[in-house]
């Protein structure tokens, strides 16, 4: 298998990041946290409001109809192209129930195009149920909670659905385009910061952190994009632990590089944290990944010849 990306998925990269720049740039971005804490209205945690016409923007673009065959209105491309668009999502820290909607594309009208939002059941938990035009899955009983997220309006259901390895792929391809960017924002800041007339970059303990933080985004970057290729569900659970990981202890080793300015709310450090926190919910979560792995170990470990 080739895991260099050829010159089109590089094309489609570079234009998923170039509009969520110009859509969504950082303004934009707290803006919507300030909406979102509820600032001066002392409710925190409440969303603050989809973008719809930065929705029907996305549809535009294709996001949502990647995977949809052009014979249906679609791109037609397939899920190693998909999982280099939500890598951008999660780097731009874009909100909205993205993955429910590219995955109703094929099934609920407008919702390719982004003229529909639609929320899913996910796990026990269904993101943004207030501002989603369908809810696929069983929500009654549903109960809003208080999200750590500003971004990320949750409610909990009583009945689970059972998980999508593909859903699970596009969070871990989101939680790799994060755990990207804490890593770029530590070092920018390591080589900016100055402490006792040098870079704080320069400081052992400050370049282990950085570098940790490379491996990390590495070997998630890797383990993503092959379970993009193989579609296979252990692959998938495997790039989803390792992506999980990359991009919460990420955000907190960033954390640390910037010191006592990476907690003050006007930094975007903690918004990566708690976004992590907030994507590592969906799903079966880590435990039932673990398990999985865990149990195809044992068995390979039973077959003869092995």
């Amino acid at each position: 298998m080739d895991f260099q990306l050829t010159d089109d998925q590089r094309a489609l990269r570079a234009g998923v990041r170039e509009l969520l720049v110009r859509r969504f740039g950082r303004e934009r971005l707290r803006a919507a946290v300030d909406r979102g804490a509820g600032e001066g209205s002392g409710e925190r945690g409440a969303g603050g409001g989809l973008d719809r016409a930065l929705w029907r923007e996305l549809g535009e673009a294709g996001f949502f109809a990647l995977r949809l065959p052009e014979a249906r209105g679609g791109v037609g491309l397939g899920l190693p192209e998909a999982v280099l668009a939500f890598e951008e999502a999660g780097r731009a820290l874009l909100p909205g129930p993205l993955v429910a909607t590219h995955l109703a594309a094929g099934d609920v009208p407008g919702a390719a195009s982004g003229a529909c939002v639609v929320a899913a059941v996910d796990g026990d938990l269904v993101e943004w149920l207030d501002e989603a035009d369908v809810v696929r899955g069983d929500v009654s009983g549903a109960v809003a909670l208080r999200s750590v997220d500003p971004l990320t309006p949750l409610h909990r259901v009583p009945r689970a659905a059972p998980p999508d390895p593909v859903a699970d792929l596009l969070t871990a391809a989101e939680q790799l385009g994060s755990a990207a960017w804490t890593c770029a924002l530590a070092v920018q800041h390591a080589r900016a910061r100055e402490q006792f007339g040098q870079p704080i970059g320069a400081f052992q303990a400050v370049k282990h952190l950085c570098s940790e933080m490379l491996v990390r985004v590495e070997v998630a970057r890797a383990a993503v994009y092959a379970a993009a290729v193989t579609g296979d569900p252990l692959d998938i659970a495997a790039a989803r632990l390792l992506a999980d990981e990359a991009a919460e202890r990420g955000a907190r080793d960033c954390l640390q590089v910037h010191g006592g300015m990476g907690f003050t709310w006007e930094s975007d450090v903690h918004l990566h944290l708690k976004r992590a926190w907030s994507r590592a919910r969906r799903g079966a979560g880590a435990a039932a990944a673990e398990e999985a792995l865990a149990e195809e170990l044992l068995t390979s470990a039973a077959r003869p010849g092995t």
